[in-house]
C-alpha cells in the first residue's frame, strides 16, 4: 500500500515544473496518466542527451507514469480526453495562461464536469496580474526575481544557480498543494483550484533577502559560497582541494580555533561572537583560510569530525553518486526501460514507514499506452484504429532496445 494508490491524476504538463509535480504524486502511489499531443510530446522529449528519442531531463521527471497521445485540438481528441478526466481526482496543467480555456480543459469547465476534482494549475508569473499572459521560464524567473543578484563573487555579473531550482521547487509546492486540497475534499466533498508559478516560488525564495532589506535598506551582496550573517560559513581551499565549512555557532567557533591552532583567536574581541565575525569578516575569513591552507581536506574532515565541527568536502557529481551515504539510503534506483533497457534514477526524497524506493512505471515512450488508457474508458480496437486515422490519438511507438 502507498499513500496515493487511490488517486488518479490526469497530467497535462511538460517541461519541469508540472511535470515533477506529478511525478511526485506517481512516487507517492498516483495512477498518473500523461496526455501528450500526437506529434512531438512533451518538449522534455527533445532535449540532449538522449535515450532512443527522449531527452535525459524527460526520464527525470516523469516516472512512475503512462502517456497517452491526444490531439486535443480535435472535438473526438477533446472528449477522450474528458472522459479521462470525469473519473480522475486531480488534473494538473501548465499551460499558458488561457490556454486550457481555448482547448476546453479550463478550471471552471472541469470542475463543472468533475465537482470533486483538485485542478491544479503552474505557471510561470501566475494567472492573474500585468504579467499573467508572459511565458516565463527558470532562467527569466532568477533574473526577474533579483535572484541572479544574489549569486556569485562580488564583483562578478549576473550568474545563473546551476539547476533548476524554481521549476523544482514550484513542482513540491504543486504537489504539497494538491495533497492539501485532497484533504480538504476529504472534509467537504469537493474538489477545489490550487495555483503555483515559479515567479512566486522565487519571490519566497527571496523572503530572507526581503526581511533584511526591510530591516536595515541594504541591497544583498553576492556572498560566493559564504552566507551574509554568518562567518566563518564557506568554501575554503585546503593544501589539495576546497572543503565547506559550517561554523554556525559561537561553540563552534571555540571547537574550530581549538581544532585549528587557532586558540589565540577564540576569544579575540574581533572574533569572539558571530556578529563580530560578520563585522570583521575580511579579518574573519583570512585568517581562517591561512590555517586551512595547511592540510589536505582528507584531514581535515578527520579532525572536524572528531572534534564535531560541520564540514563537507566539495563534491562532484560522480563522488556523490558513489557515495555510501546514498547508497545506503538507496536515493538510486535501478529500473528497467523498454529502449533503455537498464537505466537508473533519482529517487523521490521522502520515505513512507521505510518501504523500498522504486520504480513502478519506467519513464513512457511518446504514446506508450494510448490504446491501454482508452481501453479503459471503452474504445474498442476498431474504434483505436479509426481514431488513429483520423490523427485523434498517435501512433504506437516502437519498443526496441538502443
Amino acid at each position: 500500500m502507498q499513500p496515493l494508490d487511490d488517486i488518479v491524476v490526469v497530467d497535462f504538463t511538460k517541461l519541469i515544473a508540472g511535470p515533477l509535480c506529478t511525478q511526485y504524486l506517481g512516487d507517492m502511489g498516483a495512477e498518473i496518466i500523461k496526455v501528450e499531443d500526437c506529434e512531438r510530446g512533451d518538449d522534455l522529449r527533445a532535449m540532449p542527451p538522449f535515450v532512443g528519442t527522449d531527452g535525459a531531463m524527460f526520464f527525470c521527471m516523469n516516472r512512475n507514469k503512462r502517456s497517452v497521445a491526444l490531439n486535443l485540438k480535435i472535438p473526438e481528441g477533446l472528449a477522450l480526453a474528458l472522459k479521462l478526466v470525469a473519473k480522475a481526482d486531480v488534473l494538473v496543467e501548465s499551460y499558458g495562461t488561457g490556454v486550457a480555456d481555448r482547448l476546453g480543459i479550463g478550471q471552471v469547465a472541469m470542475r463543472e464536469l468533475n465537482p470533486r476534482l483538485v485542478y491544479c494549475s503552474v505557471s510561470g508569473f501566475g494567472r492573474t496580474g500585468p504579467l499573467a499572459s508572459r511565458p516565463g521560464f527558470e532562467l527569466m524567473m532568477q533574473a526577474y526575481s533579483g535572484m541572479m543578484m544574489t549569486t556569485g563573487e562580488t564583483g562578478t555579473g549576473p550568474l545563473r544557480i546551476g539547476f533548476s531550482p524554481l521549476d523544482q521547487t514550484t513542482g513540491i509546492h504543486g504537489a504539497t498543494g494538491v495533497l492539501a486540497a485532497l484533504r480538504m475534499r476529504d472534509r467537504t466533498g469537493k474538489g477545489s483550484y490550487v495555483e503555483v508559478s515559479l515567479l512566486e516560488t522565487a519571490t519566497a525564495f527571496m523572503g530572507w533577502h526581503a526581511q533584511a532589506y526591510w530591516m536595515n535598506g541594504s541591497l544583498p551582496e553576492r556572498p560566493g559560497s559564504g552566507h551574509g550573517s554568518l562567518t566563518p560559513y564557506q568554501a575554503f581551499m585546503a593544501s589539495d582541494a576546497w572543503i565547506l565549512l559550517a561554523v554556525g555557532s559561537d561553540q563552534l567557533w571555540r571547537k574550530f580555533c581549538n581544532a585549528t591552532g587557532l586558540e589565540a583567536y577564540r576569544d579575540d574581541p574581533r572574533f569572539r561572537t558571530n556578529p563580530e565575525r560578520v563585522k570583521h569578516l575580511n579579518d574573519t575569513i583570512a585568517l581562517v583560510q591561512e590555517a586551512i591552507t595547511r592540510k589536505t581536506v582528507s584531514e581535515w574532515l578527520e579532525i572536524f569530525t572528531a572534534a564535531g565541527i560541520p564540514a563537507s568536502p566539495v563534491n562532484n557529481i560522480d563522488t556523490v553518486l558513489a557515495d555510501p551515504q546514498i547508497a545506503a539510503r538507496h536515493m538510486v534506483m535501478d529500473y528497467q526501460h523498454p529502449v533503455g533497457g537498464t537505466m537508473k534514477g533519482v529517487a523521490h526524497p521522502v520515505l513512507f514507514e521505510g518501504a523500498e524506493r522504486r520504480v513502478r512505471h519506467p519513464p513512457p515512450l511518446h504514446g506508450e499506452h494510448t490504446d491501454e488508457i482508452l481501453g479503459e474508458i471503452s474504445i474498442s480496437g476498431e474504434q483505436l484504429s479509426a481514431l488513429r486515422q483520423r490523427g485523434v490519438v498517435g501512433i504506437q511507438p516502437q519498443q526496441n532496445k538502443t
